[in-house]
């Protein structure tokens, strides 16, 4: 008999959290790539084709998120209804589902579920296959106007390519999930630009594209729409709250420099210029300053301040590396957790001449890396004498309360489960 076979089947009356605990006990592994299982269920749940909404998927190492956000936030300023599936979630499973910047309920999350089981039969699906077959069963049965689909893992092979896009947003490149992806930017960027579709247009807002990203998109016949090249965007030299966006379709002037990052806001301009130029200049505008993201530059704190960000692969670290020379010459103590399986040495060098006080934290989890591990692959003995290793989240903050002053800045980063956990202290 199998292990799915003894356990017991949720009904609509069982709480959501036993719905995930059952999701996570009937696939024997958490990552199972391939589209093949999860577009056959899709297809009996009469998902597969989600027409008249508009499909726009968006893939990329970094980025993802802000990028749906901001896409979001600026179609509901010009009245248009839109779901939004995302991962992985911060705080609450339902933040995975959002239909017009709601959450999903626990209910209707729990009606997608007894739609999917009862529609699989035998097909066996992971806990993220089941996740992007709940939110597309929503926004189906919602009639949005606009699904905003971001890739978990990937683009090829992830769930979320079962589903033909009017357009994809390919945001930046860089090496992460290498024992899926492959080693190499080369590698990553073909899996990556798997989401293409022929005779789609696919805007990229990564500037040092790969080539296998080009051959791919000349091969079936993809529209790039590139950063630095047919789109461009710089921030006003006398006015630093305000940038600009010129394209062939559409020239903005004076937009506001939104919270989340101006890289990926120029790529949602680019397409909106595309698919929805009847959007205004102020409902742009108006979306884009609206427009946040919990874990990403989040600030919990002003004195001292204290930014919370899910930066864990050396890209994101490069990004967080830039944002905080705002600070400098400020003290700038780090709270850092991270997965064992990320460039922890590569993600820690990259901000070592930043921080003066590192406090590490071990995460227990089988994947989390032990304060020891993360303090031993700082580059040198100077970093590591100004480094302190912590049990866990709530030690390491509790420390910090007693030496910080209210003019230093703390940086809380390395994991999404990092940075969960001290939202959650």
């Amino acid at each position: 008999m199998s292990i799915a076979s003894e356990i017991t089947v949720p009904n609509q009356q069982s709480s959501l959290n036993q719905w995930l605990d059952y999701l996570l006990a009937i696939h024997p592994s958490e990552i199972d790539m391939g589209l093949t299982r999860v577009s056959a269920v899709a297809r009996r749940l009469e998902v597969i084709d989600l027409a008249p909404a508009k499909v726009i998927t968006v893939a990329g190492t970094n980025g993802k998120g802000t990028t749906c956000a901001m896409l979001a936030s600026i179609l509901r300023q010009a009245d248009l209804s839109v779901g939004v599936y995302s991962s992985p979630h911060l705080l609450h499973y339902n933040e995975r589902v959002q239909i017009n910047q709601q959450d999903a309920s626990d209910a209707s999350l729990i009606g997608a579920f007894c739609a999917i089981e009862a529609a699989r039969g035998d097909i066996s699906l992971t806990f993220f296959e089941y996740a992007t077959l709940a939110g597309l069963y929503l926004f189906k049965a919602a009639k949005v106007d606009v699904i905003i689909l971001e890739v978990g893992l990937g683009g090829r092979l992830d769930a979320t390519n079962m589903i033909d896009s009017t357009a994809t947003i390919l945001t930046s490149i860089d090496l992460d999930h290498q024992e899926y992806l492959g080693d190499t930017r080369e590698l990553v960027g073909r899996e990556k630009a798997g989401v293409f579709r022929p005779d789609c247009l696919a805007i990229v807002g990564e500037p040092d594209l790969p080539m296998s990203v080009t051959e791919y998109a000349h091969q079936i016949g993809t529209t790039l729409y590139r950063v630095g090249h047919e789109f461009d965007y710089h921030k006003d030299q006398s006015h630093s709250d305000q940038w600009h966006f010129t394209s062939m379709q559409q020239t903005y002037s004076g937009l506001s420099v939104p919270k989340l990052p101006l890289a990926n806001a120029a790529s949602v301009v680019a397409l909106l210029s595309h698919i929805w130029p009847h959007i205004s200049q102020q409902q742009v505008n108006q979306g884009l300053q609206q427009a946040q993201l919990a874990g990403r530059l989040e600030q919990v704190s002003e004195q001292p301040l204290v930014l919370l960000d899910v930066a864990h692969n050396p890209h994101a670290a490069r990004y967080l590396a830039q944002q905080l020379q705002a600070y400098q010459g400020r003290r700038i103590v780090a709270l850092c957790g991270m997965l064992k399986d990320k460039d922890i040495t590569s993600v820690l060098a990259t901000l070592a001449e930043q921080i003066s006080h590192w406090n590490f934290v071990s995460l227990d989890i089988p994947r989390g890396a032990s304060a020891q591990a993360l303090r031993q692959a700082l580059p040198n003995d100077i970093c590591r004498d100004r480094a302190s290793e912590f049990v866990d989240i709530s030690s390491a903050w509790h420390a910090i309360q007693t030496t910080v002053k209210a003019d230093d800045v703390v940086i809380v980063f390395g994991s999404f489960y990092t940075v969960a956990g001290f939202k959650l202290l």
